[in-house]
């Protein structure tokens, strides 16, 4: 009999103890939505801001995603040694200080500043979500463990809309229009009030976000949890190599880590590019290109929560299979019709995202047991796919155009795809009932 990873049993999706806490990690997960979605827009901003090619600008999800990528092995060692509790304070406490660094960064107006700051930014989010995603598997019935994420996760996109409203509304009205051939013609001085006021409109929403991540750090810091660790005496040693050895071994995590990856990258070259696609399909400036961004995150929103309830009835690899092949399709029509309707399928592809990174995290992390949370750590680390591939997606912007572009995400939706009909092939997979720490 073919086992799946949901459930229709009665038990609550959360435990009771852990009502509270758990409203307090949906605020994190709504809190780094907004951070990572202000952050898209950024690559278009600092293009023009600082006169930089697609390739050049992409740096920024270069040091977002690749701040992930390094800081998801020391999350590991937190939550290993000490308690999920404790990354997602670290991790909150850390993002909260890049944030903060978009202060002094705006007044020095260098790319590398702002770079360092998303750095910075990005490895404590890297901590944060390290720590959560996990956490919120371990607070209930392994059995509901998909669907309670995907529930948790439904917040985030709550938060990238906030992150692409603030974007759309402080960020880039604030952009002079002057092209960069008029820039170039400016004196010293000119230009240097110009770029000055641009990077003031960057940082007031990120100070803004330090501010609410130092209220949520509060918040969890004063609030008593159960130590599940100590009520199962957890060994708190610390052995990688051992760990390593076993997840290795796991072909569904190995695969997991893969699409992952690729998810990762399909999600952020989508976004990173909206604006460039719908300025070029429809011949109009970075606000409409904004405004669609927008449409977007309203529709990975709505979707989030349809996703979640359509998990009660269908197995979450098939839905995952099923939007990940949608999602190429509509990539390959963006391709083929950079027009208005493009620009729709565009924003239907959101509604596809919706459902991947809780799906492929839970997927790959069930009956993991306490090796989840190394385990937790190689899924955030496969967050450097959002570093790597929209660089490769820049080159093609360089070297043919927005449009064609797309072909990039399309081939990481076929990978994705490929892990939900592996995943779907399988027919027996146990259950490890001990949640994760």
């Amino acid at each position: 009999m073919a086992m799946t990873t949901h459930t229709h049993t009665k038990t609550p999706l959360v435990s009771k103890e852990m009502v509270v806490p758990f409203i307090l990690l949906v605020l994190c997960f709504a809190a780094w939505g907004a951070a990572a979605n202000m952050t898209d827009p950024l690559v278009k901003v600092f293009s023009k801001i600082f006169t930089m090619s697609s390739v050049q600008s992409a740096l920024v999800q270069f040091s977002y995603y690749g701040a992930y990528f390094c800081l998801a092995i020391p999350a590991a060692y937190i939550n290993k040694r000490f308690s999920y509790k404790t990354g997602v304070l670290t991790g909150l406490g850390m993002a909260a200080m890049g944030a903060f660094m978009f202060y002094p960064a705006s007044q020095a107006m260098t790319y590398g500043f702002f770079l360092a700051a998303l750095f910075v930014l990005a490895g404590g989010l890297s901590i944060l979500e390290t720590s959560a995603n996990p956490y919120v598997m371990g607070m209930g019935n392994q059995q509901s463990a998909t669907r309670r994420l995907n529930l948790a996760q439904s917040f985030n996109p709550v938060g990238t809309n906030i992150g692409v409203f603030l974007a759309a509304t402080l960020i880039l009205p604030s952009l002079n229009i002057a092209s960069s051939d008029e820039r170039a013609a400016m004196s010293a001085e000119q230009l240097t009030q110009v770029i000055k006021a641009e990077l003031d409109a960057v940082m007031v929403p990120y100070v803004g976000m330090a501010c609410v991540l130092v209220l949520i750090w509060l918040a969890i810091a004063f609030t008593k949890t159960p130590n599940f660790c100590k009520q199962k005496k957890v060994s708190k040693h610390v052995d990688f190599r051992a760990t390593f050895k076993r997840l290795f071994k796991n072909t569904h995590y190995r695969f997991g880590v893969i699409a992952q990856f690729f998810n990762v990258a399909a999600q952020t070259c989508v976004w990173t590019f909206t604006i460039q696609y719908v300025m070029e399909a429809l011949d109009t400036n970075e606000v409409t290109g904004g405004t669609f961004l927008q449409y977007s995150m309203i529709t990975f929103l709505f979707s989030r929560f349809v996703m979640t309830w359509l998990m009660g009835f269908i197995r979450p690899a098939k839905l995952l299979m099923a939007t990940s092949v949608i999602a190429t399709l509509l990539c390959l029509y963006m391709v083929q019709m950079p027009t208005i309707s493009g620009v729709w399928a565009l924003v239907c592809i959101s509604a596809c995202l919706s459902l991947m990174f809780p799906t492929i995290y839970a997927i790959s992390l069930h009956g993991l047991g306490d090796d989840a949370k190394l385990g937790a750590a190689g899924l955030v680390m496969a967050i450097l796919g959002g570093a790597i591939v929209p660089v490769v997606q820049a080159v093609f912007i360089d070297t043919f155009s927005v449009a064609f572009s797309y072909i990039v995400p399309a081939g990481c939706f076929i990978i994705v795809a490929g892990y939900a009909a592996f995943d779907l092939k399988t027919k027996i997979r146990t259950f490890n009932n001990v949640a994760p720490c």
